[in-house]
């Protein structure tokens, strides 16, 4: 554990009490383990409790987890490089690079049959996919009851924790085959830009989209652990992930280390979800935002990048029908920031995003605070357990400024 210094402007006493909550969720079985990490001013401090596995070693500072969705916020950023290369511009049209989504149909209403289409007003843009506002992506409706919804299942993207298993251009093709369920521009759609994204990327770097990622952001930053995959010699750092058995309580396994979806590289580099971290690689990575783009003498993006992707992008017409999702949250490019102060937490300016698999990180520029939450429990249910909540009330209760 490290201790917060006095310049922090972060109680340690009440760092201790944040140490003391944690460990209650892990001994009433609620995760198996956890690292937690709160960062200000340049000090760190981190909890490490629990074991990577039930019944297995104890959880380490560098234990591996699936980050799942916080893969979103990287993606965005390999894109914006892009864009401050001028290789790609916020507004142009994409059919050059995605000709498999150029002169889109568009459902004539979200209830139609996927053959009962209008031509799309306008070709789908990069600001389209950051913002998720492409026309495709995850139909607020549940149980699944529009024949679009089906449609995505029956093409191979079912919502849920399994994520695409075939090429990029096979990806490409799929949704290619399928109507657009709103007009670009005109609602908020959970995931599929950032699938999107990471075709995008490959296409017009001229490498896979893993490399790109290594050589523009995990390399320089020095996020040793964060790939797509885990590779054999680090697996014993890999913890387990579970999710729960809704006839029993009990927490069941998902995804083996050594024998699951991440022990060899993946047919698909999903942009959306598909990396693993740890704590410190991913405030590396959080660090780098919060400092306007630049960590030490690495600078990835701009401050006026960074800026506009920490800025609300849409209005709430938009996000009709996803609150369940956001809240009363907008959201940036690849991530959501918070707009209204009605929490605690709930700073307004404040980003970051969760992962599906048992992952939070957010950041806050008010208070030069950064927090990365990592278990291996999915949130498999709409109620996040406790330990989310918790961690966030105790990271801002613990500022002593």
């Amino acid at each position: 554990m490290s201790i917060a210094s006095e310049g922090s402007g972060l109680s340690q006493a009440r760092l201790g009490r944040m140490r003391e909550v944690l460990a209650r969720h892990i001994d009433d079985g609620d995760v198996p383990g956890l690292v937690a990490l709160v960062s200000r001013r340049g000090e760190i401090h981190a909890d490490v409790l629990g074991r990577m596995a039930v019944g297995g070693p104890p959880m380490e500072r560098d234990t591996i987890f699936r980050i799942s969705s916080m893969t979103k916020p990287v993606t965005a950023v390999a894109a914006m490089i892009l864009v401050e290369e001028c290789r790609l511009r916020l507004d142009d049209p994409l059919d050059r690079w995605l000709p498999e989504l150029a002169d889109r149909r568009v459902l004539r209403t979200i209830e139609s049959e996927v053959d009962d289409t209008v031509p799309a007003r306008r070709a789908i843009t990069l600001r389209d996919l950051l913002t998720f506002r492409l026309g495709l992506g995850m139909i607020p409706m549940y149980p699944a009851r529009y024949p679009i919804q089906m449609a995505i299942a029956d093409a191979g993207f079912a919502p849920g924790p399994v994520f695409p298993s075939f090429p990029p251009d096979e990806v490409l093709r799929r949704y290619g085959t399928l109507p657009l369920a709103y007009q670009p521009g005109e609602r908020w759609l959970y995931d599929t830009g950032s699938l999107i994204l990471g075709v995008l990327i490959a296409r017009i770097s001229g490498t896979s989209f893993s490399g790109f990622l290594q050589d523009r952001i995990f390399g320089p930053l020095g996020m040793k652990d964060t790939a797509f995959h885990v590779p054999q010699h680090k697996l014993m750092r890999f913890a387990t992930c579970y999710g729960s058995d809704h006839a029993t309580g009990a927490l069941k396994v998902f995804d083996e280390p050594g024998t699951g979806k991440y022990a060899a590289p993946p047919a698909f580099e999903n942009g959306g979800a598909g990396l693993v971290s740890t704590a410190d690689d991913f405030n590396a990575f959080a660090q780098m935002m919060l400092n306007g783009g630049r960590l030490g003498t690495e600078r990835i993006l701009s401050r006026p990048s960074v800026e506009l992707m920490t800025s609300n992008q849409i209005t709430p017409e938009q996000k009709l029908g996803s609150e369940f999702l956001l809240g009363a949250r907008g959201w940036g490019f690849g991530l959501s920031v918070v707009t209204t102060r009605d929490d605690l937490c709930d700073v307004p300016g404040r980003y970051g995003w969760d992962g599906g698999y048992g992952t939070s990180w957010y950041s806050d520029p008010r208070e030069a605070m950064t927090g990365i939450l990592l278990t291996q429990r999915m949130m498999d249910s709409p109620q996040p357990l406790p330990v989310y909540s918790d961690f966030w009330t105790l990271a801002y209760h613990a500022i002593d400024d």
